[in-house]
């Protein structure tokens, strides 16, 4: 058998590659998790504006079926129905207050993304280079 000087072996070639392909990928999954975390921390301000919109929405939808319930209530019961005018008031006033911090979380998630752009764009040159590599070693 001839042997070349110096000359891998195919499990040495084999262990390389496995050990690139491992860099490669820890590499990739470390940058992803950092981006991430990054854009986490960039989101919590929209996150908490959320949840302030949830909660003076569901206000609102509570406030406006109790309101809807008196209303027919004071139909029925002498049509005393002032203070139902306070119910509708005050759905009106929470709904207004939830639309808003609504506007403003909804800006803050488009302003900031949740998509992590640097990984993505490594991933595409990484693409584009294995496509190049294997159309040269073709």
């Amino acid at each position: 058998m001839y042997r070349v000087p110096n000359a891998r072996t195919w499990a040495e070639i084999a262990a390389d590659i496995k050990e690139e392909i491992k860099d490669f990928t820890q590499t990739r999954v470390q940058l992803f998790k950092t981006e991430f975390g990054q854009k986490l921390a960039l989101l919590k301000v929209a996150v908490i504006l959320a949840g302030v919109a949830g909660v003076f929405l569901l206000t609102a939808y509570l406030f406006l079926t109790i309101g809807l319930a008196a209303l027919i209530a004071a139909v029925f019961f002498d049509h005393q129905y002032r203070w139902v005018y306070g119910f509708f008031g005050v759905a009106l006033l929470w709904a207004l207050m939830g639309g808003i911090a609504a506007f403003f979380a909804k800006r803050e998630f488009a302003f900031k993304g949740i998509v992590p752009r640097r990984t993505l764009e490594v991933l595409k040159g990484d693409k584009i280079w294995l496509q190049s590599e294997a159309k040269y070693h073709l």
